[in-house]
């Protein structure tokens, strides 16, 4: 069954715009491609002076799943400056700022941002600015009247990056928002190029989403798990597995139980999780070195759990069982944040065919609005000019 068939079954059942954002993110790439490109001298113009600062440091901040796409390209984006970046999320700025700029290093914020209307998302570039003596703002986001975008716009200290409108996704979870934001930082900072970089990992997604899985889903999904658990080595497929984990609980409304893990950490207490209705999903690194790890975690689960159970997502079957292997086609030499891109779709389908499984609505899981797909009910507080001086 294509996840078209299931469109098709989902009229009229609350799924109709989840899906079309699925399907629809191999040609939100392909634009995103052709909106950096065009945007490429202006970027420039902003971002040398700041990248040519060997003391530049390079935060990466979001919420939710836009945190988890700074976390995924963490690692290429420090790869293709040669300089100190990291990945901060939005609410542990917000929570405790001093915390999460020490030192008052020049900074380039990178805020991913659908809405741009979370409280957390203005706060943290606005306690940046009252931290920090240098920091310029980089805001990539998918709404221009959002609230991120109108406080950026004017500023010469910082440069909007405004995503096609089809990436404002209007389902409850994120999709093409996630990875059209996540391909535009790589874009923006040379990790990949429009020309060449692009048509690879959308044609896997297309074979996805053209049912190129569709059977082995199916197997998986008819023994009913009540946990799921995603697993990645790398910096980048560890982002991956979290907002995986993450996009099974919102589809589902939380009635599958999914977390997150890396390969050798997972050994460490939360391999406890495992019993005889749990699922493990593994991101497979194709770094040589990172992707020994996986190997050794699939061969142990499958030793001591039910290999039907057990599924290894990976760009190469090198090392791999046949059975339990889902192979994205095309990508054995990309990078891992860039296999990121249509393997995060195995877990948006994943989660789409969860919920539909279970009669939930995808579009709006929570009807009655426990949970909502921009946050609300945040005070934000101000923050004291010592560090102590709590009023």
């Amino acid at each position: 069954m294509t996840i078209s068939t299931h469109f098709a079954r989902s009229q009229g059942g609350g799924a109709d715009h989840t899906v079309a954002e699925i399907i629809q993110q191999p040609a939100v790439w392909r634009e995103v491609g052709a909106i950096v490109a065009a945007a490429r001298e202006r970027l420039d113009a902003f971002l040398a002076p700041l990248l040519a600062r060997k003391d530049l440091r390079i935060v990466l901040t979001g919420a939710g799943t836009s945190a988890f796409a700074g976390e995924v390209v963490r690692t290429a984006l420090a790869r293709a400056t040669g300089l100190r970046v990291e990945a901060v999320s939005t609410t542990d700025i917000v929570a405790d700022p001093r915390a999460s700029f020490p030192g008052d290093a020049p900074t380039l914020l990178v805020s991913f941002a659908r809405s741009g209307d979370s409280p957390e998302s203005v706060a943290a570039t606005r306690l940046a600015e009252q931290i920090l003596t240098r920091v310029h703002h980089l805001v990539i986001t998918c709404n221009s009247a959002g609230h991120l975008a109108r406080a950026h716009e004017e500023n010469t200290a910082s440069y909007v990056l405004l995503m096609p409108a089809a990436a404002d996704d209007q389902g409850f979870a994120m999709t093409s928002s996630f990875t059209g934001m996540l391909l535009a930082s790589l874009l923006a900072f040379g990790a990949l190029h429009p020309d060449g970089d692009i048509e690879a990992p959308a044609a896997a997604a297309e074979h996805l989403t053209a049912g190129g899985l569709d059977p082995a889903i199916d197997t998986l999904l008819a023994r009913r798990p009540e946990r799921l658990v995603y697993l990645g080595s790398s910096s980048a497929l560890k982002g991956l597995a979290q907002e995986s984990a993450l996009k099974m609980l919102e589809l589902t409304g939380g009635a599958l139980v999914a977390s997150s893990e890396t390969s050798l950490g997972f050994r460490h207490g939360p391999k406890s999780v495992l019993n005889d209705r749990t699922a493990v999903v593994v991101y497979v690194s194709n770094d040589p070195y990172t992707r020994r790890y996986d190997l050794d975690i699939i061969a142990e689960l499958r030793a001591g759990h039910a290999p039907a159970d057990v599924v290894a997502v990976a760009a190469s079957p090198d090392g791999l069982p046949e059975d339990g292997t889902w192979l994205l086609p095309g990508l054995a030499a990309a990078d891992d944040a860039t296999l990121a891109l249509p393997a995060v779709v195995v877990a948006q389908l994943l989660a789409l065919r969860s919920s539909l499984a279970r009669g939930i609505r995808p579009d709006n899981p929570f009807p009655s609005g426990e949970v909502n797909r921009v946050v609300r009910g945040v005070t934000v507080h101000p923050l004291p000019e010592r560090p102590h001086d709590v009023p």
